[in-house]
């Protein structure tokens, strides 16, 4: 999955703060770029004794916002959780000072197994399937349940508002992006549509679940997961800058959202919904509902009743994030080399979501009568 270095670095003076901070890696090193990483760009280092590591670095240029691309997140997490039955890969180092190589990076461990980015999985078998999402939505269920004060980490996060937070957070993103400007058309990004009457919506305390407050992933899917070489396993979770401590229905909401795009015709117009997904459509693939009992089994609670605004509010902010990636790609500092598809589909994506608050509405109205 790794090649060509589109977002070049200083290697040899990489390979200096590695030889006085890292001793594990042996300089020299190879380099190369992942195709994923649309926020943070992500690179495989190989050392001389051909082991390899990888290595997460903010994005070059003036950042859009404060709030993003926080490495040291992801190092902080990471460290904490080494210890306990998450599967992580372990983190080698954090290093915050951008003489090295002009931004912030962390370096840790190269897990040595299988990414899928399509999460219907079509490579595997029928049983390896039920099983890789069964350890899938356990592993997300056991991470839910470590205590942040058990691994000294009740400073990550705040014990509750977490969704509030969360709005507030991509509501000033959102409002910095919308106004990127595309150094070449010279159009602004633009607002998301239906944005003012959603922020009003889930800013309703009338509306919001019962507050809970777990460690939090932020991106939890599929393809952030690493799966076992041969079985039907998961050995480790990437991806972590936007952890934190907050709403687990949020976690849970995001991995589960291909199941709620594909019976979305829009979402699937736009090749945001997988017909795999819909009922009965793949063999092996659990239903909605079973990952949800396999999730309650061990994380203790029922978030069926929260479920419809809970990925109302996952689609609304699913939307802001490829917003961002449509203006990093309109100031060209995007990483991803899929990011101009983002600018297309992001504002119907946000139509997804204002069509489940609408179905929310109307269930609990009727829930009245």
């Amino acid at each position: 999955m790794a090649g060509a270095v589109r977002q070049p670095i200083d290697v040899a003076s990489l390979e200096r703060y590695i030889a006085s901070n890292v001793p594990e890696i042996k300089v020299p090193i190879d380099v190369k770029q992942f195709g994923y990483g649309q926020s943070n760009p992500t690179y495989q280092l190989t050392d001389s004794a051909g082991r390899k590591y990888v290595m997460r670095k903010k994005p070059p240029g003036k950042l859009l916002s404060k709030t993003a691309h926080k490495v040291d997140r992801e190092y902080r997490i990471i460290h904490a959780l080494e210890n306990t039955d998450v599967p992580v890969p372990k983190a080698y180092c954090l290093c915050q000072d951008e003489s090295v190589i002009g931004t912030d990076f962390y370096i840790m461990e190269f897990l040595d197994g299988r990414i899928f980015e399509d999460p219907a999985l079509p490579e595997v078998t029928p049983a390896d399937r039920t099983e890789m999402w069964h350890s899938a939505i356990r592993t997300l269920a056991k991470f839910h349940s470590v205590s942040p004060a058990s691994v000294n980490m009740t400073s990550f996060g705040k014990p509750s508002g977490f969704y509030n937070r969360q709005l507030a957070t991509f509501k000033t993103i959102s409002e910095a992006q919308a106004q990127a400007v595309d150094v070449e058309t010279k159009e602004p990004v633009g607002k998301i549509p239906h944005f003012d009457e959603m922020v009003q919506f889930f800013s309703d305390p009338k509306t919001q679940p019962k507050d809970r407050a777990t460690f939090v992933h932020g991106d939890y899917k599929i393809d952030n997961v690493v799966f076992h070489k041969t079985e039907p396993r998961v050995i480790g979770i990437l991806d972590w800058e936007m952890s934190t401590i907050g709403h687990p229905l949020s976690d849970l909401c995001n991995l589960l959202m291909p199941y709620v795009t594909a019976i979305s015709p829009k979402a699937v117009e736009i090749g945001r919904g997988s017909k795999a997904f819909q009922p009965g459509a793949t063999e092996g693939l659990p239903t909605k509902g079973q990952l949800i009992d396999w999730y309650t089994e061990v994380a203790g609670w029922d978030p069926k009743p929260d479920l419809t605004w809970g990925d109302a509010f996952n689609i609304f902010r699913g939307s802001i994030i490829m917003q961002g990636i449509a203006a990093r790609y309109a100031l060209r500092q995007a990483s991803s080399l899929k990011a101009k598809d983002y600018a297309v589909q992001m504002a119907p994506f946000a139509e997804v979501a204002w069509s489940l608050i609408e179905e929310w509405k109307k269930d609990h109205e009727r829930a009245r009568l």
